[in-house]
């Protein structure tokens, strides 16, 4: 019997973390990790219990900053000289917290919830998370995903500039100015014609809206990701069993950033999909949460 709890709010790390449950308490438990200044309603409810329905407690959350969850002070709006410095001159970035409190913010959660080990799928900044998770705390780990992420290595292929423009944008000053964003930032980072995603747009954004923006909490979450610096070498330490999904037109986290990924993870498997951009097109859940399945299933199977 599949249930669906109503988001609840947990404390944790010593903030609030709003969180929501798909599927029987008794299943093996799966955390969804969302991206950078990402709700974590982007992990559609469908996909959530599509998921579940292949025998997974499903758990999507509200990273810090971002959605229901406790918003933080402190950071100021990144300026291009900071990027150039860290870029060139290698001068690291302040951040008011990194990816390794993210980390922690998680497994909190995971204390809350009385979960000892749980499969971890990040997308994105989540991918991020979920490998720091599985480099820093890796008894929590069942299995990890990595999806469109990448290893922070410097020497990377860079984000399109029309990709960048859309990350280092200011924020809209109105909810028109933000539903017109919207749109046109996931028709650059789908890459492509989705129009069952794009018939979606309208409500997703007016959802994202109504659950609060936090500008200034992207910034410092930005400042999070910049100011970890590289796990490619830490990764080698990694013992979960990691499958790598990344799409083969993502114009954020290039595709070496999963490739780079998949490479410094001993065993890790790589999953390229074809015309996939920097998001998680309804036509290609199918795949996506096949993968996902099997990968989990397979990584339970090998434990016992």
């Amino acid at each position: 019997m599949s249930t669906h709890q109503p988001p609840q709010t947990a404390r944790a790390n010593g903030i609030d973390i709003c969180y929501e449950i798909f599927g029987d308490a008794a299943a093996e438990p799966m955390l969804l990790i969302m991206g950078l200044g990402s709700q974590m309603i982007l992990w559609d409810a469908d996909f959530c219990r599509q998921l579940a329905a292949r025998g997974f407690r499903v758990i999507r959350f509200d990273n810090r900053d971002i959605g229901k969850s406790s918003k933080l002070t402190g950071g100021k709006r990144l300026s291009p000289i900071e990027l150039l410095k860290l870029r060139f001159l290698k001068i690291p970035l302040a951040a008011p917290y990194k990816l390794i409190d993210m980390a922690k913010d998680t497994t909190s959660l995971m204390d809350v919830l009385d979960i000892k080990s749980a499969h971890l799928v990040g997308a994105s900044m989540g991918g991020m998370i979920a490998q720091e998770i599985a480099i820093s705390f890796p008894e929590r780990v069942r299995s990890l995903t990595s999806i469109m992420s990448t290893t922070g290595n410097p020497k990377l292929p860079q984000a399109t500039r029309e990709a960048s423009a859309i990350l280092m944008a200011p924020p809209p000053a109105t909810k028109e100015e933000y539903l017109v964003r919207f749109a046109q930032t996931w028709k650059v980072l789908r890459v492509g014609s989705f129009p069952q995603d794009e018939a979606l747009d309208p409500s997703r954004a007016e959802r994202m809206f109504a659950r609060g923006l936090n500008p200034a909490g992207v910034g410092r979450q930005l400042r999070a990701i910049l100011a970890s610096g590289s796990r490619k070498e830490r990764l080698h330490q990694v013992k979960a069993p990691t499958l790598v999904i990344h799409g083969t037109v993502d114009p954020l986290v290039r595709p070496e950033g999963g490739k780079d990924t998949a490479a410094s993870i001993p065993g890790a498997k790589l999953l390229m999909i074809e015309g996939m951009g920097h998001a998680l097109p309804i036509p290609m859940w199918p795949q996506i949460i096949d993968a996902i399945d099997k990968h989990a299933h397979g990584a339970k199977a090998k434990a016992a």
